[in-house]
């Protein structure tokens, strides 16, 4: 049984290891930013580009799980 679902179960292996990583990533930028005092413009500068960041792991996973579920590719 465990070899017939080896990929679904590597598949969400990988995609809670980056949801791991993406949280460890933002503990450590609010860290530093409040370490550093950086003002709340910088502040909303770099939780920006770590929203784009995740959020194009994201899209990238539902183009993926559309694709698949479509049968393309």
């Amino acid at each position: 049984m465990l070899s017939q679902h080896i990929d679904l179960i590597e598949s969400i292996g990988l995609k809670a290891f980056f949801v791991i990583v993406f949280l460890l990533i933002g503990l450590a930028i609010q860290d530093v930013l409040k370490r550093g005092n950086v003002p709340p413009f910088g502040r909303f500068i770099v939780w920006l580009v770590l929203f784009l960041g995740c959020a194009g792991f994201v899209a990238k996973g539902l183009i993926e799980l559309s694709w698949e579920g479509a049968g393309i590719g």
